[in-house]
């Protein structure tokens, strides 16, 4: 059951963020009103992960997977193939445990797996077809970044696919301040946050969230050795880009 995101109206003291059992419990309320356009970007995605899927199998690894809400909408695509499999990998256990919840009928089915896993030390990633980071690279250390992303290359089969979506600095620090007003706007207009509750938020994930520029994530993304990289999809500073492996 999924409860309405109320954890920073709430709290007394500002800690910082951690994906803990508070959060596991609002988190498909939270994402989906603090991410824009957020269903959208789930429909877009599952219809380029059927492009790069085999029609016979094929493997999906969904690192950093949360809930699973990604993952429920990819099996339920009408091009899924029959035999795909689906990997979520998570480092909070909360964040697993409801998954298993929403994915328990595909997990019965042995379609879906998923486990715990640091995404800073990815030493057993297996070959795949497609790989997702939807705003988790974002959490993991800069110094540990490139480590990550070269992982990926290394398990994606030749024209596989990585799906990257962060949230962004603009390189112009005036245009990385209206971007950010926007954004402030978005989630207290259309998302019904207060202006105590988005700054509270903002203080929690101070030294968590730790946004790249768009020309840092590409340069990367080119260090890791994919030479196809694009954007996507760009909501002022919410940036979904693609690269594929030669």
């Amino acid at each position: 059951m999924t409860y309405q995101d109320k954890l920073f109206k709430q709290i007394t003291r500002v800690e910082d963020f951690a994906f803990d059992e508070r959060v596991a419990g609002v988190f498909d309320d939270m994402v989906a009103r603090s991410v824009p356009f957020y269903n959208e970007i789930q429909r877009i995605q599952a219809d380029l992960i059927m492009d790069f899927l085999p029609a016979e199998a094929g493997v999906v690894c969904d690192l950093g997977c949360s809930t699973g809400t990604t993952l429920a909408h990819l099996t339920a695509h009408p091009r899924c193939p029959s035999q795909a499999l689906f990997i979520g990998l998570d480092n909070s256990a909360p964040m697993l445990a409801k998954a298993q919840v929403k994915l328990a009928a595909q997990a019965a089915k042995g379609q879906v797996s998923l486990r715990l896993a640091d995404l800073a030390d990815l030493t057993d990633l297996p070959p795949c077809n497609v790989v997702i980071l939807n705003w988790a690279l974002q959490f993991v250390r800069p110094i540990d970044r490139q480590g990550l992303l070269n992982a990926v290359y290394q398990a994606l089969r030749p024209g596989g696919l990585l799906l990257l979506s962060e949230k962004i600095l603009a390189q112009d620090p005036l245009l990385n301040r209206v971007y950010i007003d926007h954004y402030l706007h978005f989630k207290t207009s259309q998302s019904g946050y207060s202006d105590t509750e988005n700054q509270r938020k903002r203080e929690a994930l101070e030294n968590v969230l730790i946004p790249y520029r768009l020309d840092e994530n590409m340069a990367l993304l080119e260090r890791a050795g994919f030479a196809h990289r694009d954007t996507y999809f760009q909501w002022f500073n919410f940036v979904c880009m693609m690269a594929v492996k030669r």
